[in-house]
């Protein structure tokens, strides 16, 4: 046998506090009317069968209201106990706040009209104005209080709908973080390869010819050459790290590179590929003065350091040659370098370079590509080309 749920303890205190209200006006003789069909001891009858139902407001509210609609018609045949009206107009009101949505609906419009109808049909058996106090106490009994728990659970899923929107937005905000962070970490990662593989690259390459090649000046230009390029890379990886530690709102931006130090990024490309018979060169075709957005510059910037880097750990000896030119619309980087086998140490490479470089235009809308081509003396360079949109929603095809 099913066993019924335990009752709230407040609805315990709710049923002992009726019951025994309605008792002590029992014991004082004060019924609600002056007489009824049966005596007045049967008022106890109602009295005690409602409080028992108190106890089922909250967990079987429609099993405590078709009861206590039964009992309040009951205490009309006897004298009648004001407790046992008091404690149905709390179930009524319970049914409506802790029952089904549907109970929640159906039960104010059930109790209005039972109100109208009571007071139409008592007008029409007295044919008096008196007869509205019938009707009148009728709604203060039912309606009023299925009315009062239809506005309070009304105002309970508003706040409850309100809380979970709440709960919603942070979880959101939290995920927006957490994407932010991770995509902030990737774009740390391609900064930290960017600017630390040129010098690392120009070590292993120097540092191989060293170990090669049996000639004191030539070992001593190789490491003059890797200590320059270990004291840059060092303090390039001294900013990125200061950039990471300094998140608070007193430390200073630190600047981004921009295409105006790509001069000073060929000139350190020339010395580091002495040794492997590369040259650089810079054709920028910009119209003077034009302003690109920063994360154009800087996209454009580590693209070119990134092309002259696979240049020297690949390329075969010739002319390295960066070329920029501004559409108006886009940025278009070109990078172009001989294709081949070439003689003397090569740095190993893994690819990511043309990864981050891809990802670097991608981010921008832009367009990515790279791969050998024929040249017009019938050799073969390998190009590096992306354009880069300057302006906010477009998109290179």
């Amino acid at each position: 046998m099913k066993r019924l749920p335990r009752p709230h303890h407040h609805d315990v205190q709710i049923a002992v506090a009726g019951l025994a209200g309605g008792v002590l006006l029992w014991i004082l003789g004060l019924f609600s009317r002056g007489s009824g069909l049966l005596g007045g001891g049967w008022a106890l009858v109602p009295l005690a069968v409602t409080a028992a139902l108190e106890l089922l407001r909250r967990t079987r509210p429609q099993c405590a209201i078709v009861g206590g609609t039964a009992m309040v018609v009951a205490d009309q045949f006897t004298a009648g106990n004001l407790a046992t009206i008091l404690m149905f107009t709390d179930i009524v009101y319970a049914a409506v706040l802790y029952g089904t949505s549907a109970a929640a609906r159906r039960i104010p419009v059930t109790t209005g009209l039972i109100s109208v109808a009571v007071t139409i049909g008592f007008l029409a058996w007295f044919r008096t104005p008196q007869a509205l106090l019938v009707g009148i106490v009728t709604a203060l009994v039912s309606f009023a209080p299925a009315t009062t728990g239809a506005l309070v659970r009304n105002h309970r899923d508003a706040a409850e709908a309100a809380t979970l929107r709440a709960e919603q937005t942070a979880l959101l905000a939290e995920i927006d973080r957490a994407q932010a962070v991770v995509a902030e970490r990737a774009r740390m990662a391609r900064e930290l390869h960017d600017m630390v593989a040129n010098h690392l690259s120009a070590i292993a390459i120097h540092s191989t010819a060293a170990l090669s090649l049996d000639d004191a000046a030539t070992t001593g230009r190789a490491l003059t050459v890797i200590r320059e390029n270990s004291v840059a890379g060092l303090a390039e990886m001294r900013r990125l790290i200061g950039l990471l530690r300094d998140s608070g709102a007193e430390s200073e931006p630190v600047a981004a590179p921009t295409l105006a130090g790509l001069d000073a990024l060929l000139a350190r490309a020339r010395t580091n590929g002495v040794s492997s018979g590369l040259d650089f060169a810079l054709h920028d075709t910009r119209p003077p003065g034009a302003a690109l957005p920063a994360p154009v510059e800087l996209a454009a910037y580590r693209i070119v350091q990134e092309s002259l880097t696979n240049a020297l750990k690949h390329a075969a000896p010739g002319t390295v040659t960066a070329a920029l030119a501004h559409t108006g619309r886009a940025l278009t980087v070109a990078v172009t370098s001989p294709y081949g086998d070439r003689p003397g140490p090569r740095a190993p490479g893994s690819g990511a370079g043309l990864v981050g470089m891809r990802e670097r235009a991608v981010l921008l809308g832009g367009t990515f590509e790279s791969g050998p081509e024929p040249a017009g003396d019938g050799g073969r360079i390998w190009r590096v080309r992306a354009e880069l949109p300057v302006v906010e929603g477009e998109s290179s095809v």
